[in-house]
């Protein structure tokens, strides 16, 4: 092998390591979370799983994501995926490994804040309507209408008119969704009460994690057995033929991670999209084109 070839072999394997960082990164700030365990922040009830096993497992699923990402824009589908479930159940860490390697143009994800003054007084649906996928368009809702049948009803934001109308319309309004040709499914992550408070614990302890805790994450714990009887309700009141809830066991988070990606890639049957061989074309040089220099002062300092 020439030497220019070595070097681009060894250029093109650091472009893919460095493609794999963002995960690496992500489950070394998990690594650092644990250390923390050890200093002192006990209770943990996490079975981890061998972490060579779930990287390895992690990027085989994430190319059938992006498999999966081709026959929906191929096809013209229309897909939301509801992610619900305690504070703390590890949602967002499911949402960030589904995106990651996903183009944010076909699949989006939704999570939206407290609704205004405007959105209060409106059909309760009508905010999310408006995020509703397009052909050949995935989205993931970060928490959903079923804030209704959580939050809103053990914290009291909504009445118990309100909330009675709401069981009655859902399943009615995602079989409207269905019948209009949008694939739904719904995951609820389920954690065990001694989880979520190691969780919340973490934390507390951790500055650069504290900013996920919120007043109404701690006003949560205090309301443990109102958010079960609630999920209770809600699962037993709105899992239908057409649109069941599945649940993920999420207190080991690597399990979750893989099991729900697993689970989600079957729900939709795919295969491998025809594309075309693509090939970089030469770049146009001209004879009478040079290169303005660039002000050094303009460049940001190299202190790495």
């Amino acid at each position: 092998m020439s030497e220019n070839n070595q070097d681009q072999l060894d250029r093109i394997k650091a472009e893919i390591a460095d493609s794999f960082d963002e995960e690496l990164e992500l489950q070394m700030e998990e690594d650092r979370l644990d250390q923390l365990v050890v200093e002192g922040v006990e209770g943990s009830t996490t079975q981890v799983l061998d972490r060579k096993i779930y990287f390895r497992e992690l990027f085989r699923l994430q190319h059938e994501l992006v498999k999966l990402q081709d026959w929906v824009q191929h096809q013209k589908l229309k897909v939301i995926v509801i992610f619900e479930g305690r504070d703390s159940a590890g949602k967002g860490g499911v949402i960030k490994r589904v995106t990651q390697r996903l183009n944010p143009r076909v699949c989006r994800v939704v999570a939206l804040p407290a609704p205004s003054e405007r959105e209060r007084h409106q059909w309760y649906f009508q905010r999310y309507v408006q995020h509703l996928p397009t052909a050949g368009e995935i989205v993931l809702f970060d928490r959903s209408w079923y804030n209704r049948a959580g939050v809103e009803r053990v914290m009291g934001f909504c009445s118990p008119e309100e909330l009675e109308d709401f069981f009655r319309s859902v399943p009615e309004f995602e079989r409207m969704l269905v019948r209009s040709g949008i694939i739904l499914i719904k995951y609820w992550f389920s954690i065990t009460d001694e989880e979520q408070e190691f969780r919340f614990n973490m934390r507390i302890h951790d500055p650069l994690k504290q900013w996920k805790l919120s007043p109404m994450d701690l006003e949560s714990r205090i309301h443990w057995e109102d958010y079960t009887k609630a999920k209770e309700e809600m699962l037993a009141r709105t899992h239908t033929d057409e649109t069941p809830w599945w649940v993920v066991e999420a207190v080991d988070k690597r399990k979750a991670r893989l099991n729900c990606i697993a689970h989600l890639l079957r729900q939709i049957p795919y295969s491998d999209v025809p594309k075309p061989v693509i090939e970089l074309p030469e770049r146009e040089r001209s004879a009478d084109y040079s290169r303005v220099p660039v002000p050094p002062e303009m460049y940001v300092p190299e202190m790495y």
